[in-house]
């Protein structure tokens, strides 16, 4: 067995390049032929010099042997994934179900277990890919069998954690099994190919985000008539003269010290995203409404209008609920329920009816009517609501008191803070920090004869009744629609920020470490889909009594790898059998809900004869 570099022609001008095989000399009939054991490559990364030593130590792999030098690990890891792939294309696979006993005589003391490699993420995210069809539809829209699975793999890798394409590459040649399962080597995939992949996605976005609504919306029978939108932002380092969208706004993340984009999600009611657009991280909420309820008919199914009979009713937080987006939709006859913006809240209990009868969590709502808009108020109580900004206005006020009498206490020191335009300055910066609070105390000083220095501070918490506590208000254009039914609409808006916080914590979405335009779009576009996929696996877990988060099914999944166990043979040859570990019993019950087998990938038998051939080094 020896390497040799070989000149091919190819591509469409037959241009020559080199080309490295691994062969073995074969006698046969007619003579000495060279047998062609694997094709390494033209960017095989091994200098001729080292030649020698790699297929020595890939000789002593495949016979069981240890080396007696170890290689350095990048040729210890090349090695073994070489050996790997000749044992694989040696195996034969072993058929399901009622399997002949095959008895042969071992040395246990041989065992070894090689090359373990996780399956179980991946196995339920390849039967999500197949349910919508994700794979047919981006060969149809002309990537070639390679960059479907390099596609497939960079998604793959967004769901298991892989926050960037660098962690996703090193994840998928080093880590995964999902080569095995599509039948790729993802050691021969680059991590330009990853990055490439990434942007031939995006620049296919309006026509994949369209062909996976439309596939969610027939499998799990969705109904069009809710309408969900919200922003979030992400941050990225470095100055972003390549990126049109960087810029410095408010982070969600507290990271205003770095620039900014944003991603815009229009969702349906059961948060299966509509369509996704990558805007400045500067935007204003509000200036974005109209742009991505219009885009809504870029979506829609081709051959017909999806707003044709009824348009949806388009649910909004108050951040993104201003008049002038109310307006233009009443104008554009979209119905909204969006949570007002108005400060004054009033609540009567006598007028109010229950919608929530959890304990310690009831819900009541007041229904106003307000026929000079065409609109029905909702006012809501929410005692869970109540019982948060009790605790956080106490705690507030605990910390104002606090720092209120340490500055009374500095003012009786020889080196505290006495100054009256001083004190009045502190005091302005702690009504300012503790704002919630501070309106609801009223401050003192009393000063010397000259009023240059402050003698005492004196405060007194006083009660206001016009803000009550777990109060807030809806409004909305469906007067048809009860108090009940319209305030379980509004906490879609909960789930929505469930979806942001998966899109973030789950699934890679911040930081972003690129830097160009459509390089960060296709980094969030990549992030979306992955989202596509894990919200099908939620939505058909839970409708079999299995809701968790996807952070917990991910690490459930974790535990099951696919594994080489080897032994030698009392006749000499080597043995290698390849399959998955059996699940553990939740991962179980996962793959039963789904629908899947609980081993994935094929098991596989090799046998390899025991051989210590001369190594031969071809080098023309």
């Amino acid at each position: 067995m020896y390497i040799r570099r070989t000149k091919v022609k190819g591509g469409p001008r037959g241009k020559v390049y080199i080309t490295h095989r691994l062969v073995e000399s074969v006698r046969t009939e007619k003579g000495v032929r060279q047998h062609t054991l694997l094709n390494l490559g033209k960017d095989f990364p091994v200098p001729p010099q080292r030649w020698a030593e790699l297929i020595q130590h890939i000789e002593q792999v495949l016979s069981g042997q240890s080396a007696l030098v170890p290689l350095p690990g990048d040729l210890e890891g090349l090695a073994q994934r070489v050996a790997a792939q000749l044992v694989q294309a040696q195996a034969q696979p072993v058929t399901a179900g009622v399997q002949e006993p095959d008895y042969q005589a071992v040395d246990l003391n041989s065992l070894e277990l090689l090359r373990p490699r996780t399956v179980g993420v991946e196995h339920v995210a390849l039967a999500a890919v197949h349910e919508l069809e994700l794979d047919t539809q981006l060969a149809a829209l002309g990537l070639n069998t390679r960059e479907v699975q390099a596609a497939l793999g960079v998604i793959v890798a967004r769901l298991a954690g892989m926050g960037s394409e660098r962690a996703g590459h090193a994840y998928l040649s080093e880590r995964s099994g999902l080569g095995e399962l599509l039948g790729c080597d993802f050691g021969r995939v680059s991590l330009t190919r990853l990055y490439q992949v990434g942007d031939r996605l995006f620049k296919r976005q309006a026509a994949i985000e369209a062909h996976l609504f439309e596939r969610e919306r027939h499998l799990f029978a969705l109904e069009e008539t809710i309408t969900l939108f919200d922003l979030t932002n992400t941050y990225f380092e470095g100055e972003g003269e390549a990126n049109e969208h960087a810029a410095y706004g408010h982070s969600k993340e507290k990271r205003s010290d770095c620039l900014l984009v944003t991603l815009g999600l229009v969702l349906d009611e059961s948060l299966f995203p509509k369509k996704s657009r990558v805007l400045a991280g500067n935007v204003s909420e509000p200036a974005t409404l109209k742009e991505m309820i219009q885009g809504l008919h870029e979506v829609a199914r081709p051959a017909e209008d999806l707003f044709a009979t009824i348009k949806p009713v388009v649910v909004l937080d108050a951040g993104i609920a201003t008049e002038a987006n109310l307006e233009w939709l009443r104008a554009e006859g979209y119905p909204y329920l969006v949570v007002s913006r108005k400060r004054s809240r009033a609540f009567s209990e006598e007028d109010a009816v229950l919608v929530k009868d959890t304990p310690g969590a009831e819900v009541k709502v007041q229904r106003v009517e307000r026929p000079e808009t065409a609109e029905v108020e909702l006012h809501c109580h929410s005692q869970g609501r109540e019982h948060k900004e009790r605790g956080i206005r106490t705690r507030f006020s605990k910390r104002y008191e606090e720092a209120l009498a340490k500055l009374a206490a500095g003012l009786a020191k020889k080196t505290g803070t006495r100054k009256t335009p001083k004190v009045l300055e502190r005091l302005g910066r702690l009504k300012e920090r503790y704002r919630r609070v501070a309106h609801h105390y009223e401050l003192h000083t009393e000063t010397d004869e000259s009023g240059e220095t402050v003698t005492a501070l004196h405060w007194e918490r006083k009660a206001r009744d016009d803000m009550p506590l777990g109060v807030y208000c809806l409004r909305t254009t469906l007067s048809a629609w009860d108090d009940k039914r319209l305030w379980h609409t509004y906490v879609m808006l909960t789930d929505l920020e469930a979806v942001f916080r998966s899109l973030k914590s789950e699934l890679g979405l911040r930081p972003v470490f690129h830097q160009k335009t459509d390089r960060v779009s296709a980094h969030l576009f990549v992030t979306v889909l992955a989202y596509h996929l894990v919200h099908t696996l939620r939505v058909k877990l839970k409708s079999q009594g299995i809701d968790l988060s996807w952070e917990r099914l991910r690490a459930l999944l974790a535990s099951q790898v696919r594994v080489t166990t080897t032994l030698r043979l009392r006749d000499g040859r080597q043995a290698y059998l390849r399959k998955a570990t059996q699940p553990e019993p939740e991962t179980r019950a996962i793959y039963q809900a789904l629908g899947l087998p609980n081993l994935p990938g094929r098991t596989e038998k090799t046998f390899v004869e025991t051989f210590t051939p001369p190594v031969q080094v071809v080098v023309p």
